[in-house]
């Protein structure tokens, strides 16, 4: 493939970074990570995850990307059986600690929309574990929903102009969220388990050692230290586009997409088969952005570029949410026995989450049109 020529007027187009660059990049992410790492052991974590220890486990997780991103992208200039051995490691610690915080956010995401599409104005706070079980006992009849206050409003119901909070959802509605409650806290408590059971393994230990080192010592090759870092970014960037590219843009352009909703009723528990490239997109816009960084030598560039893309980024975020939780719906509607009202409402809102990934897509694509028309402009 073709090299594209370097933007002047990109910040990454400045003076030119080498390995050295590279290297003190990788020694403060290494630090990051170490830093989080006492903090963790410092805060500790209960049932529910002090405030700190969900910080740590975040900063975490956010130094072992990058790390794990600049191993992948520069690659060549480094020890690449070190590199190897590395980037595995570090998405099993990046992917094991982000496991809770999903399920917690995945639940939020489907009982606020619950409430949404019940009529209910005031947005739920995420159900207790110990209303779960209670909620899915109940017998068939109205179940009432916990009272769940709007986050930094506790307390109090939020009024809409002609709209009447409604503090009971329908039957079916209030048996898909104490259901969907139900699974989503198993899920949650085993992955807060597993991730404690990772941090204390041999397995972590060793990883943490090597990134110990990492921070005072980078394996680059001979010739780093006089290599340019910014063909290899520019490689990423490259990556990303053609991804883009073979993306059904025009169709995220349309307000509907009617074939979203094939293989809707599919008995296959796979993923979505639309969604595939555009994590993809996703994975390969953060492998840009990162490289981004290094070159730089800054995290988080606050350039319009940088901007354009940290908008792109986060629509493709929530198309993943919402793509996750329509899963999620989908399986919890699998559940054996369940009465046809829960099953139908769970059908309502793994459509309404479906709607959100063409939302998102849509965004995504107003998004990156803007990045191209000022790229074409230049």
């Amino acid at each position: 493939m073709a090299q594209r020529h370097l933007d002047p007027t990109d910040p990454m187009a400045g003076p030119a970074a080498t390995g050295d660059a590279l290297a003190g990049y990788l020694r403060a992410q290494a630090t990051e990570f170490l830093r989080a790492l006492r903090l963790h052991r410092e805060t500790g974590s209960g049932a529910n995850g002090a405030e700190g220890s969900v910080h740590a486990a975040r900063a975490l997780r956010r130094s072992a990307r990058r790390i794990s991103a600049s191993l992948h992208t520069f690659q060549s200039l480094l020890d690449a059986d070190w590199c190897e051995g590395m980037r595995p490691e570090l998405a099993w610690v990046s992917g094991t600690l982000a496991m809770e915080h999903a399920y917690t956010a995945r639940l939020e995401r489907l009982l606020s929309a619950l409430h949404r599409l019940s009529g209910s104005t005031a947005l739920p706070a995420q159900v207790s574990a110990e209303a779960a079980p209670a909620a899915g006992s109940r017998a068939a009849g109205a179940a009432p929903v916990p009272q769940m206050a709007a986050p930094g409003n506790a307390g109090s119901a939020t009024h809409a102009t002609g709209t009447t909070d409604r503090g009971n959802l329908t039957v079916g509605a209030a048996k898909a969220g104490a259901l969907l409650d139900r699974q989503l806290t198993l899920a949650r408590t085993r992955a807060h388990s597993t991730a404690l059971q990772a941090l204390g393994s041999s397995r972590f230990h060793a990883i943490a050692d090597k990134v110990a080192v990492l921070a005072s010592e980078v394996p680059l090759t001979r010739s780093a230290s006089t290599t340019d870092l910014r063909p290899l970014a520019s490689a990423a960037k490259d990556r990303l586009t053609d991804a883009v590219t073979a993306l059904p843009l025009v169709t995220a352009g349309h307000p509907y997409n009617a074939a979203a909703l094939i293989h809707g009723l599919s008995p296959d528990t796979v993923p979505h088969p639309q969604d595939a490239p555009w994590h993809q997109v996703r994975l390969l816009l953060r492998l840009h952005r990162y490289a981004r960084e290094a070159v730089r030598g800054e995290p988080d560039g606050t350039s319009v570029v940088d901007l354009r893309l940290l908008s792109a980024g986060q629509a493709l975020n929530r198309h993943r949410d919402a793509s996750e939780a329509a899963a999620a719906a989908a399986q919890a509607a699998r559940t054996p026995r369940i009465a046809p009202a829960t099953a139908y409402a769970l059908g309502v809102l793994h459509a309404d989450q479906r709607h959100e990934v063409e939302a998102a897509r849509f965004v995504f694509q107003q998004a990156w049109q803007k990045e191209a028309e000022a790229v074409s402009t230049r």
